[in-house]
């Protein structure tokens, strides 16, 4: 299959505009054969947290993920996106969507840990773990930015049966060790394939670092881009998390049990 991923610099509350560029880059994606495309952390509305709580109204939002399905259904191809969702309840979460090329939704998720003092003001951190669901013949899940920084996030969504994970961010400039050494590291450790696609230049004031990576499930590097905008292309092998875990089982060799005595 292959995977794609847009890098670019959204316009903060300029839905239109960053729509046009999401379906721009679904045009071109689709063209080149890609099955999906992942886009980066909040990137129809622009990632500025303080702003989108105090000046995106609600109300909006159902009409914004309707566009967003019919650009992947005109396209025809999986599509992932980050936006904003708020409870009944009136509680704000920065929230990730998969569809189809049909437009179909086939997986929500909710960011659990939030990072920075602006995201924990504007939204409230999320507690449903990560959920799995089949897509074009891989396992796939879904976590958000800072998530992927902690290991018991990737590792319960690989418990639960993922071999592809899509991760949307906004990694601001100077956490270069985070795609260039992290991310292949949660990739080795629990054997999945991540997709992590970030923004680039700079959005209300904060510098993007760029350096999106697509990762592979024995820690290669299948693909990486620079500090622009661009489109990332990677082919992943619906094996290749199988045939690692074959060669060093480390799911089924890991002792939660012991680890939970040791106070971890």
């Amino acid at each position: 299959m292959l995977l794609a991923l847009m890098q670019a610099n959204a316009r903060v509350l300029d839905v239109d505009a960053n729509c046009a560029a999401l379906d721009a880059a679904a045009r071109t994606a689709a063209a080149a054969g890609a099955a999906i495309l992942v886009t980066p952390e909040l990137f129809p509305v622009g990632y500025a947290p303080l702003r989108l709580r105090a000046e995106l109204e609600p109300s909006r939002l159902p009409a914004i993920r309707e566009a967003l399905a019919g650009i992947a259904r005109r396209h025809g191809i999986g599509l992932v996106y980050s936006l904003p969702s708020v409870t009944d309840g009136g509680s704000w979460h920065i929230t990730s969507t998969l569809v189809d090329g049909s437009g179909a939704e086939l997986l929500t998720y909710a960011k659990v840990h939030l990072f920075g003092d602006d995201e924990r003001a504007a939204f409230s951190p999320a507690e449903a773990r990560p959920a799995v669901v089949d897509f074009n013949g891989f396992r796939t899940s879904m976590v958000i930015c800072y998530d992927v920084e902690f290991p018991e996030t990737v590792r319960a969504a690989a418990l639960a049966g993922a071999e592809l994970l899509l991760v949307p961010t906004a990694l601001a400039h100077g956490f270069e060790t985070v795609p260039q050494v992290l991310l292949r590291a949660r990739a080795l450790e629990s054997q999945v394939t991540i997709a992590y696609a970030n923004h680039s230049g700079i959005e209300d004031g904060c510098e993007f670092l760029g350096g999106s990576v697509i990762a592979g499930p024995d820690g290669s590097l299948l693909a990486a881009a620079g500090p622009g905008a661009e489109l990332l292309y990677a082919e992943v092998d619906p094996d290749s998390a199988r045939n690692a875990r074959d060669v060093v089982p480390y799911l089924l060799e890991c002792r939660p049990e012991l680890y939970r005595s040791w106070g971890i």
